[in-house]
């Protein structure tokens, strides 16, 4: 063999193992850039256990608080309870799909015995929870949160006052017009009272309890 011939063969030899090499860690490089792209549920850990265990939380604790009904005004028989404050919290935490959750779910001992109340009760949870949520995912703020709950607040009490008129009437065996004529001196002043109670609250013990949260995380 030439001498030149036993230099080609060299190089080769010395060469083919770069390219080995190159090749390994640019598949390498390339799996852990398919690896990162987090496209699923369980990547972004969406519904991790940890998770699926506070929306757990949540609903139990919006179980126990819609339980707890005292009147807020002179009318007795409409009677404030805490669980929107639950909804709220739930949904700046995780977002606004566990705002509906905790907002549907919480309501389930109700629907048996007061399914019409039951079903006001959710709709006013969502349309207070769930935009105040998407509103505080955009502005994560104190600001964000309060024009979250703002706009919660106002959309929850058109809803209120609307579902009174529809659903009242049946399950209450009241008139339309009777109902219509409550909205000024009575529905309207107690889901004001209600949504402001919910909003001082919430502000007030949102910020502690999402500091308690993160700490866990």
């Amino acid at each position: 063999m030439s001498v030149s011939s036993r230099i080609r063969m060299q190089v080769v030899r010395s060469v083919a193992p770069e390219a080995e090499g190159s090749a390994s860690a640019s598949t390498a490089s390339t799996s852990a850039k398919l690896g990162s792209h987090t496209t699923g549920v369980a990547d972004s850990g969406r519904w991790s256990t940890r998770r699926i265990a506070m929306y757990a939380l949540f609903v139990a604790l919006a179980m126990v608080t819609s339980f707890i009904e005292f009147p807020i005004t002179p009318v007795t028989w409409l009677k404030y309870d805490p669980s929107g404050i639950v909804c709220l919290i739930a949904g700046f935490a995780y977002g606004p799909a566990a705002a509906a959750i905790v907002s549907v779910l919480g309501f389930v001992p109700h629907m048996f015995a007061n399914p019409w109340g039951s079903l006001m009760a959710v709709l006013v949870a969502l349309f207070l929870s769930v935009p105040a949520a998407f509103i505080y995912r955009k502005i994560r703020t104190r600001k964000g949160a309060a024009i979250g709950i703002l706009v919660g607040a106002v959309l929850a009490i058109v809803v209120a006052l609307v579902s009174n008129l529809i659903v009242t009437p049946i399950y209450a065996h009241m008139t339309y017009q009777a109902v219509a004529a409550m909205i000024l001196p009575i529905l309207l002043p107690f889901n004001v009272a209600k949504m402001a109670i919910h909003a001082v609250i919430t502000f007030l013990i949102y910020k502690p309890i999402s500091n308690l949260l993160s700490k866990q995380q």
